[in-house]
């Protein structure tokens, strides 16, 4: 790479991006590493990781000598398909779903340390949950953020939740990280996560993962109730219709391989 034939403001955008690049292609790489491998200054190399570690782009190993991606950049390209296919795909099973359910149906990625609304199908009753795209909610309280975590590799996972404050939002909210991690274990077990009024008193919701063509979970397909009219005896109903809409639109998205959820 040639450090001088571009203007300054251009050449340091072209030098971020190969930083992230070549980072992206390995799991961790020291200063020297990039500096060889992109024909850059270690100083050049170093001050750019600076930046980008402040920003919360990149973070260090516990030795502090190399570095790696940080989840930040995995939930920014989460984001991006707010406007493409996810949205696309995943909206016609939406209608379906509320159709069937007649419950409020949400469609959630990752936005930082939290879940946002991308897509959302109103009830038809008028006592429903209350909600808008573009909202975010905490990842330990809600239902989407249960299963988008659960359905991490580990190392992302373990990332994720060193990152993660459980701030108390209800008396049923999971505040310790130890409970949170056994019941990450049992959504990833029975391919759905719950929120049973931790995010708010007098909602539920129950969430199942949808994956990309990579096999990785991107966001999650949520029914939403008010508590009163939670029926458990209809639960498993509920739940193959997700599952199909959710297998449908991650075929969709290109992944033909859905694991078949059993029943609890």
């Amino acid at each position: 790479m040639n450090e001088t034939s571009s203007p300054d403001s251009v050449s340091s955008v072209i030098k971020v991006f190969g930083i992230l690049q070549t980072l992206g292609e390995v799991d961790e790489l020291g200063v020297t590493e990039l500096a060889q491998s992109l024909s850059m200054s270690k100083a050049t190399v170093y001050r750019f990781l600076q930046t980008m570690k402040q920003l919360g782009f990149v973070q260090q190993n516990d030795d502090g000598e190399k570095y790696r991606l940080s989840p930040k950049l995995f939930q920014l390209g989460c984001l991006s398909l707010k406007e493409n296919a996810l949205t696309q795909f995943a909206h016609k099973h939406m209608l379906l779903l509320a159709q069937q359910t007649k419950e409020t149906v949400h469609l959630g990625c990752f936005d930082d340390d939290a879940i946002v609304y991308v897509d959302k199908i109103d009830s038809a009753y008028s006592l429903r949950m209350h909600s808008r795209i573009g909202r975010r909610n905490p990842l330990h309280t809600t239902a989407i953020g249960k299963v988008l975590i659960a359905f991490q590799d580990l190392d992302m996972q373990a990332l994720i939740l060193s990152q993660m404050r459980f701030e108390v939002h209800t008396p049923n909210t999971i505040s310790k990280g130890a409970l949170f991690a056994a019941c990450l274990d049992q959504v990833k077990l029975n391919g759905y996560a719950e929120d049973n009024e931790e995010q708010e008193l007098g909602i539920r919701c129950i969430a199942v993962p949808i994956f990309d063509r990579f096999g990785v979970a991107i966001a999650g397909l949520s029914v939403s109730y008010p508590t009163i009219r939670f029926d458990s005896s209809n639960k498993q109903q509920v739940l193959a219709q997700m599952f199909e809409h959710a297998a449908q639109i991650s075929l969709d998205l290109g992944f033909d391989s859905y694991p078949n959820f059993g029943s609890e």
